[in-house]
């Protein structure tokens, strides 16, 4: 709750109290400011909207003489490894992930607010993302026996969710900037940030499609030597110091994680300053949510796109040339290529089930529909009764939802 936003009218108070929602699981917290200290804490000028897993060979080597050094233990490692935790992954992140589209498409009808759209097709991403884990987890047992199309196809759609995904991420925080640090702008150009959240995602899917290019240009099926299963990997062209491969690698080292990272940091830096200015506010819970944003996304980034890095290196200078360097290196990529997969069943619980007003929802479903079982199956309508503030349903739900 706010109270002494002195010279804000009802609307602009609830979307301060709205935007902070995200960072605060709880609903008695309470932030007390006087008008000196909200003008300073919310700049007047104006804003503007900027905006893998993985094309790791599975065979690291791929440009090397796969002679030189035996890789079966890496491939006896995925084959235990991955399967049952890719299935984890894909079972917990469709759930979480068909939870958030559910309620969005069929109980509140309509998206009110930008990160309403941006958590939307952050769920839509993450679950095209989580239905290509069947291919690979069965490809790391039986080797890829789907034929060479839909190994560039699966390898496609996964890389342009992977890209969707951080790059709506991206998204996501340079909206939270917005509603809570420059509060008086979003009210005023409420309708026009709606827009402009729609126009934003069209250019993430179009530049993550753009990014995905190589996976259908290099995507090749390998026949395995000796007996050994076929794999689904990317081959590149053959040309000087691997420039072809480094400049895929760079781009999305580049477009992942660095500039998601960056943009993350700068803006709930900015946040946190603001509201340890504010009086009263229960800063450790708005913190810790902060904080369990941006440290979820770099221990679960950070490891991969290093080893991406080294890779990148690799290809441009051969530096590793001893066997067991080589089988360590395939098996650290393979751990944490898994923790990057994560993140996709991470994402509804840190930027959607975290929001007080999304759990209110959730719960009411959840007691409707026993209500209705209860009384033989006939339950009412699961709509969610409008609340009185302008600003009914969540007009900035989880102004942090991470």
């Amino acid at each position: 709750m706010v109270h002494g936003l002195h010279g804000f009218n009802a609307e602009e108070e609830v979307l301060f109290e709205d935007a902070c929602e995200f960072f605060v699981s709880d609903t008695d917290g309470e932030i007390q400011l006087d008008m000196d200290e909200l003008t300073t804490l919310i700049p007047t000028g104006t804003y503007s909207m900027q905006t893998d897993p993985s094309d790791y060979d599975y065979d690291t080597g791929s440009t090397e003489d796969p002679g030189m050094c035996d890789r079966s233990s890496v491939r006896g490692f995925r084959s235990h490894y991955e399967p049952p935790l890719f299935w984890i992954i894909f079972i917990l992140g469709s759930v979480g992930n068909l939870l958030v589209v559910w309620i969005y498409t069929t109980v509140r009808h309509r998206l009110k607010t930008m990160t309403d759209v941006y958590l939307l097709n952050l769920a839509v991403a993450d679950l095209l993302f989580l239905c290509m884990l069947p291919f690979w987890a069965v490809e790391s047992i039986k080797g890829w026996d789907f034929g060479v199309s839909l190994c560039k196809i699966v390898s496609a759609v996964y890389k342009i969710n992977f890209f969707s995904s951080m790059l709506l991420l991206t998204c996501i925080s340079v909206d939270r900037y917005i509603a809570i640090v420059q509060v008086t702008k979003a009210q005023n150009l409420k309708k026009k940030r709606l827009f402009y959240s729609k126009l934003a995602c069209v250019g993430v899917w179009l530049v993550s499609l753009l990014l995905a290019l190589p996976e259908l240009i290099f995507a090749v099926v390998k026949t395995g030597q000796n007996n050994k299963p076929s794999f689904c990997t990317l081959v590149y062209w053959d040309n000087a110091f691997n420039q072809t491969k480094i400049l895929v690698l760079s781009l999305q080292i580049c477009m992942g994680f660095c500039l998601p990272l960056l943009v993350m940091v700068f803006c709930y830096s900015v946040i946190i300053c603001t509201l340890l200015q504010a009086k009263s506010f229960e800063k450790h819970k708005a913190l810790r949510v902060i904080f369990a944003v941006v440290s979820v996304f770099v221990f679960s980034q950070l490891p991969y796109n290093a080893l991406l890095i080294v890779e990148a290196t690799q290809a441009a200078n051969t530096t590793i040339t001893d066997c067991k360097t080589v089988i360590a290196f395939d098996v650290a990529g393979q751990v944490a290529k898994s923790l990057a997969f994560m993140h996709a069943c991470l994402n509804p619980f840190l930027y959607v089930f975290i929001g007080v007003r999304f759990r209110q929802d959730l719960l009411r479903i959840v007691k409707t529909c026993a209500g209705g079982l209860s009384k033989g199956g006939q339950s009412k309508t699961l709509g969610v009764p409008k609340r009185p503030s302008v600003m009914s349903d969540t007009d900035t739900t989880p102004a942090l939802s991470i």
